[in-house]
């Protein structure tokens, strides 16, 4: 191949920023924006809406395991593409819901395909560049989820505004509809592995590249991921994030509408900065954890993370929204960058899809718990206050198991 030519892992990875666009952009953050519409149309109280979050997230926690493997299995780009066929048959289906139950199924199967689309997606970086570039390449699929966070804020309140007491039906319908566009586009361009195209990593060494077809055959071993230690303390650290984050991100809008008294499309530019400014956040975090080693990278980001919501519980009016959303803005998926380039470190780019699905199987549980907690506590008080402390005290826990992260060998 010509060194003039562009490699082949820029569009793979520039493919998996679209697969995060819809898988976790439109198939999750958006539901921030809908559930306060949501609410009124089906009449459901906070908890219920927090389980509906439960629900997406059971369904997440399945896949995000299974996916993970199935991926290492059978090839991301299979895997990928079904999934993203379902997410969008089943955001399309949300839309039809006239009932709490049926909403929490559609939520729940979403949650399947947001699992086993989103997990093999954000291990591309770690199949498809050498380790010294892993952070950037993982935080470039992650920059997706900033961008289709920032789409949703965008579109989804005119949408609202437009369809009145059925915008939150429409919402569904037309990001149900963008997620099976980029299904074909996924079907199209993924390749799992360079070895499948006759490539090396890009910025692989030539020794690298000489062990790459051994590796290519290596058989696919459990063993080598959970047997390790390491890999269950990543795990445990991804559990701060899942449970802290979701709590914010499921009611954001919700307190800023129904408490705070901020107008829908108010609520939807905040959220809308929220995405822009974390377009590159993957980037810029994924870089810092190259440069400082992923313990040190994952605890100033947990920091950062937890000063967000301790800005939104503590600081009234437009200074608290404001700077809450600009510090969330700018380590929104700071974690997930870190987690997914330590666990393709632990466990090898072959194994990376299987690695990350294990540890994101802890993050599901956070992610499945963090709703309902949240909106119990947020019935029961009558505020999104000791919601938004409980996140911060989690997240100040995950930075201080972060600096127990451990530096290990590489295994490639």
């Amino acid at each position: 191949m010509s060194k003039s030519r562009l490699h082949y892992g820029w569009v793979v990875i520039f493919t998996g920023l679209l697969v995060t666009i819809g898988a976790h952009g439109f198939g999750r953050m958006s539901y921030t924006l809908i559930l306060p519409a949501m609410k009124d149309g089906l009449h459901l109280d906070y908890t219920q809406l927090g389980l509906l979050g439960t629900g997406n997230f059971i369904g997440y926690l399945i896949m995000a395991i299974v996916g993970g493997y199935l991926a290492a299995r059978f090839g991301t780009r299979i895997v990928v593409a079904l999934a993203l066929v379902l997410m969008g048959v089943t955001l399309m289906l949300t839309g039809l819901a006239q009932s709490f139950g049926f909403a929490f199924s559609m939520r729940l199967l979403t949650g399947l395909g947001h699992g086993a689309s989103y997990v093999p997606a954000m291990a591309l970086g770690s199949a498809w560049f050498a380790v010294k570039r892993r952070g950037l390449a993982t935080g470039i699929v992650a920059a997706g989820i900033g961008v289709g966070t920032m789409i949703a804020g965008i579109i989804v309140p005119p949408i609202l505004e437009v369809y009145a007491s059925q915008g939150w039906r429409y919402a569904w319908y037309i990001l149900g509809g963008a997620t099976l566009l980029i299904a074909g586009v996924a079907a199209l361009l993924i390749r799992s592995r360079p070895a499948d195209m006759g490539l090396t990593q890009v910025g692989a060494s030539p020794d690298d590249s000489a062990a790459s077809p051994a590796q290519a055959a290596a058989p696919m071993s459990w063993s080598g991921i959970y047997k390790k230690g390491a890999v269950w303390y990543l795990g445990l650290v991804y559990f701060m994030y899942g449970f802290s984050y979701i709590i914010y991100m499921t009611f954001f809008a919700a307190y800023l509408v129904k408490e705070a008294g901020l107008s829908p499309a108010t609520a939807g530019g905040l959220w809308a900065l929220v995405g822009g400014l974390s377009i590159f956040c993957g980037v810029i975090w994924g870089g810092i954890s190259d440069l400082l080693g992923r313990g040190l990278g994952s605890a100033l980001a947990y920091l950062v993370l937890g000063l967000s919501y301790l800005a939104m519980a503590l600081i009234p009016g437009t200074l608290g929204h404001y700077l809450s959303a600009f510090l969330f803005g700018l380590t929104a998926w700071s974690i997930p960058t870190i987690m997914a380039a330590a666990a393709g470190d632990q466990v090898g780019p072959k194994l990376a899809p299987a690695g990350l699905g294990f540890i994101t199987l802890f993050f599901g549980i956070g992610q499945a718990l963090g709703p309902g907690v949240g909106g119990f506590i947020a019935d029961v008080t009558q505020s999104f206050t000791m919601p938004f402390l409980l996140a911060t005290a989690v997240s100040f826990l995950g930075m201080l198991l972060s600096l127990r992260l451990k530096k290990t060998p590489v295994a490639e």
